[in-house]
C-alpha cells in the first residue's frame, strides 16, 4: 500500500511572465492546495523583491513573507508581511542570544515596508536569512515521516546524499534562522534543509526553481517510503470497520454532551482509510501515546488523542456508556492537568481546555471537537497528517515524538498565546447547532441567516427541494460551507424526521436549538371545512411540530446539556380568525405542546417557547399561494391592499418582516432568555385581539 499519492509539479512557463509578487502568490496557492504538502494555515513562503521606497524613491530589497495567520492555499497579496531586508538583517546587531530571542519579535514591525498592517510571523528570520530570493517552508507528510524516525538524520542522508541539510529540533525563531544561514554558508551544494520533527525548507533563484525544488524533494521522500515501507506500519489490524447507526448517534450525543459542559463543541467525523488503518491496528495505543510531533499538528490537535474502547465493546456496555465516557474524559482531563503542572513555569499562560480534541474509536473512526465546525474539520485534517507521518516512520524505522517538555513549550508559548488573544471575541451562538424546519421560506431563511451571523451551525430542512438548494448555496457562499447543512424533509413523515435528526447529529454532533417553523395556511368556513383540509392542517402544523420536537428532545436528553425549542405559531393561536378554523386550532395546539415540553423538559434544562407572528407577507411562501386571496375575500378588500390592511390593523401601524420574527426566535435561542421557558412572544406590531391574558 502506498504511503500517499505523489504530488504534482503544476508550474508552467507562462507563470514566469507574471509579476514577482503574483508569482509568489501563485506558488503559495499551488503548495497550499495539497494537504499532504502543507496543512491548512501551516507553512510559509517568501520572495525578496526589489521595490522603490515610497519616500526616498531608492530601490530597496523587500522581503514579502506569509504573515501571521492565513493559509497558503488561499493567500492573496494582503496575506503577506513586507519588510525592509536591510533593516531586518541589522537586527542581528542587537540580538542578545537564545534566551532572549522572543523579544526580537517586537522589533519586526519596525522593519515594515510601506506601512503594511500584516503582522510578520515567528518564522520570518528563517526566510530572511536564507541567502536566496525565493524560499518555501512546507510540512509534507513524507518529509516529516523521515524527520521523526529514530535515525532520521541518517535516513535523510541516505535519501538525499549531500543535497539536503539537517538541523535538530529547535523551536522556530531568530536563533533557528541564524543556524539555517550558517548551515547554508558551510554547505553550498544543499538545496533544502530538513528540520527535525518539523518540516522542509527549500529555496531557489526563481519562483519556478524554488517550487520545483520543493516538489522534487517531497517526491523523492515519497518514492523512498513507498519502496521501503512494510505492509503493516502500525502492526496487524485486529479490528474491522463496523456500523451501528442508532448506537452511533447515542455515542456521538453522549461524548459531545460531556465535552460541552463548559464550552459547547462542534463535531467533525472522519472515517478515511488512514484513520481506519490506525484505529483498527494492533499498535494503536502504543503509537498514539508517543504524541504528535510537528508543532503545527499538536497546536491544533493537542499532543495526545483520547482512545476509547472499540465500538463493539461500547455497544456491549450500552447501558453504561454515559459512565464509561465520563470516566475516560475525567482520566484525560486529569492527565492533561498533570502535564500542565509538571511543565509550567511562572510565566506560562493559564491552563486551557483540558479535554481532548481528537477521539479515536477502533472499528469506527475519529471524532474531532472544537468551538466551530471549520476548526473541528481542520483539526481532523491535521491528525490525518500526523497519522501519515506516524505510518511512514513506523513502517521503516521507529516513530519518535518531541519530548513532553518541548511540546509544552510550543503549546504554551507566550507568542502563541498572543495569537489567541488577538482572535475576535466569540459570538453568542458559537459552538451551537440549530435545526430549522421550513428553512427555505421567509421566516426560516431569515432565522437561519441570523443564527449563522451569530456563529451557529445550521441544519436547513424543507420539503421544497429547489428553494432549499438555493438557500443552501446562498448561505454557504456568505458564511462558508462548513457551517451549513441541508436536507429535504417532510415534517409529517416520521422516517424523514428521524433521518434528518440522525444525519444532523453525524454532521455537527448534536442539536442545541430547534426552530419548528414549517408552515401551511388554509381558509374555509367551518361548515365547508373538509376532513382532508382539517387533516392537512393537523398533519403539517401540529403533528409535524410534535414529530420533530420529540426527536430533537430525545437527543437533547441524551446530550444532557440543555437546549432550546422554539415553535413558530401564529396570532391565530391566541385569537381565531373567521374562516380559518382548521388553521387556528392546529396553531393553538402548539401553545400546549410547548408548555408540556417546558413542564417535562425543565429537569433536563430544555426550554420551550413560542413566537407568534402575524401577517408576515414579504418573502412568505404561504402568502404567495391562495391564502392571500382568501384573506382578501374574508376582509372584503382587494388583493393588492392586503399588506396595507394588516399594517394598519396593528397598533404600531408597521409591516412585520421575516427578520422581525427572526429576532424574536433568536432571543429564545440565546443566553439572553436562559431563564425563560413556557413563554410567548407576539411579534405582530401590536394586535389587541391577541394580547395574552
Amino acid at each position: 500500500m502506498k504511503f500517499q499519492n505523489n504530488v504534482v509539479n503544476n508550474w508552467t512557463s507562462k507563470y514566469n511572465k507574471l509579476s514577482k509578487i503574483d508569482q509568489l502568490i501563485l506558488r503559495s496557492n499551488l503548495l497550499g492546495s495539497d494537504l499532504k504538502v502543507t496543512n491548512f494555515g501551516g507553512g510559509n513562503t517568501s520572495s525578496k523583491i526589489s521595490m522603490k521606497d515610497p519616500i526616498t524613491k531608492k530601490n530597496e530589497t523587500i522581503l514579502y513573507v506569509k504573515g501571521s495567520g492565513g493559509d497558503l492555499g488561499s493567500i492573496k497579496k494582503d496575506g503577506f508581511a513586507s519588510l525592509y531586508l536591510d533593516k531586518f538583517n541589522s537586527l542581528k546587531n542587537i540580538y542578545r542570544g537564545f534566551n532572549h530571542e522572543d523579544e526580537m519579535v517586537g522589533y519586526y514591525p519596525m522593519c515594515t515596508f510601506n506601512n503594511n498592517p500584516r503582522a510578520a510571523s515567528i518564522d520570518t528570520p528563517l526566510h530572511a536569512y536564507v541567502p536566496f530570493p525565493e524560499v518555501d517552508h512546507t510540512h509534507p507528510d513524507s518529509i516529516i515521516a523521515l524527520a521523526t524516525m529514530k535515525n532520521g538524520r541518517d535516513v535523510i542522508k541516505k535519501v538525499y546524499g549531500d543535497s539536503m541539510g539537517w538541523l535538530d529540533w529547535q523551536r522556530p525563531g531568530f536563533d533557528l534562522g541564524l543556524k539555517m544561514e550558517s548551515l547554508i554558508s558551510k554547505n553550498k551544494n544543499i538545496i533544502g534543509i530538513v528540520l527535525s520533527h518539523h518540516g522542509l525548507f527549500t529555496w531557489g533563484s526563481t519562483n519556478q526553481i524554488c517550487y520545483s525544488n520543493s516538489i522534487d524533494l517531497i517526491k523523492k521522500a515519497q518514492t523512498y517510503l513507498n519502496s521501503s515501507i512494510k505492509k503493516y506500519s502500525f502492526g496487524k489490524p485486529i479490528y474491522k470497520k463496523k456500523t451501528n447507526p442508532d448506537f452511533e448517534v447515542k455515542l456521538i450525543s453522549t461524548i459531545r454532551g460531556n465535552l460541552s459542559k463548559e464550552n459547547s463543541k462542534i463535531l467533525h467525523l472522519d472515517k478515511s482509510d488512514i484513520t481506519l488503518e490506525f484505529v483498527n491496528s494492533q499498535n494503536l495505543k502504543q503509537v498514539s501515546a508517543i504524541g504528535t510531533s510537528c508543532p503545527d499538528h499538536f497546536l491544533r490537535t493537542k499532543r495526545l488523542p483520547m482512545v476509547l474502547p472499540s465500538l463493539t465493546e461500547l455497544v456491549k456496555n450500552e447501558n453504561k456508556v454515559e459512565s464509561v465516557i465520563q470516566s475516560y474524559l475525567n482520566k484525560y482531563k486529569e492527565a492533561y492537568t498533570k502535564y500542565y503542572n509538571r511543565n509550567k513555569t511562572k510565566d506560562s499562560p493559564n491552563l486551557r481546555d483540558p479535554y481532548p480534541v481528537i477521539v479515536l474509536i477502533p472499528e469506527y473512526g475519529m471524532m474531532s471537537f472544537a468551538k466551530n465546525k471549520s476548526t473541528a474539520r481542520i483539526s481532523s485534517e491535521f491528525f490525518c497528517n500526523a497519522m501519515n507521518v506516524m505510518k511512514g516512520a513506523e513502517g521503516i524505522s521507529k516513530y519518535t515524538g518531541l519530548s513532553e517538555k518541548e511540546a509544552f513549550r510550543i503549546e504554551y508559548w507566550e507568542l502563541e498565546e498572543a495569537k489567541l488573544k488577538r482572535m475576535p471575541a466569540e459570538k453568542e451562538l458559537a459552538g451551537k447547532v440549530a435545526l430549522i424546519t421550513g428553512a427555505a421560506g421567509g421566516i426560516g431563511s431569515a432565522t437561519a441567516k441570523k443564527f449563522l451571523s451569530e456563529g451557529c451551525c445550521v441544519i436547513l430542512t424543507d420539503i421544497d427541494q429547489s428553494a432549499l438548494k438555493f438557500k443552501h448555496n446562498e448561505f454557504s457562499k456568505e458564511f462558508g460551507g462548513d457551517v451549513v447543512h441541508s436536507m429535504i424533509m417532510d415534517v409529517t413523515n416520521e422516517k424523514d424526521v428521524k433521518n434528518a435528526v440522525s444525519k444532523g447529529i453525524n454532521v455537527f454532533g448534536g442539536i442545541d436549538i430547534l426552530v419548528a417553523n414549517a408552515g401551511f395556511a388554509s381558509a374555509a368556513l367551518f361548515e365547508k371545512t373538509s376532513t382532508k383540509l382539517w387533516d392537512k392542517n393537523m398533519d403539517i402544523l401540529s403533528k409535524g411540530c410534535f414529530l420533530i420536537s420529540r426527536e430533537v428532545y430525545q437527543n437533547m436528553m441524551q446530550q444532557n446539556n440543555g437546549g432550546s425549542i422554539i415553535f413558530v405559531s401564529s396570532k391565530n393561536s391566541l385569537n381565531a380568525s373567521k374562516g380559518a378554523s382548521a388553521y387556528s386550532v392546529a396553531k393553538s395546539s402548539l401553545l400546549h405542546l410547548s408548555r408540556s415540553i417546558a413542564l417535562e423538559g425543565s429537569v433536563y434544562k430544555i426550554r420551550s417557547n413560542v413566537v407568534n407572528p402575524d401577517a408576515v407577507i414579504q418573502n412568505s411562501k404561504i402568502w404567495q399561494g391562495d391564502w392571500t386571496k382568501q384573506r382578501a375575500k374574508s376582509n372584503k378588500i382587494n388583493v393588492k391592499e392586503v399588506e396595507e390592511f394588516y399594517k394598519n390593523r396593528s397598533l404600531l401601524k408597521v409591516s412585520i418582516l421575516p427578520e422581525d420574527i427572526a429576532e424574536g426566535i433568536y432571543f429564545f435561542a440565546s443566553s439572553k432568555s436562559k431563564k425563560s421557558t413556557g413563554n410567548i412572544i407576539n411579534v405582530d406590531g401590536g394586535n389587541i385581539t391577541s394580547f395574552t391574558r
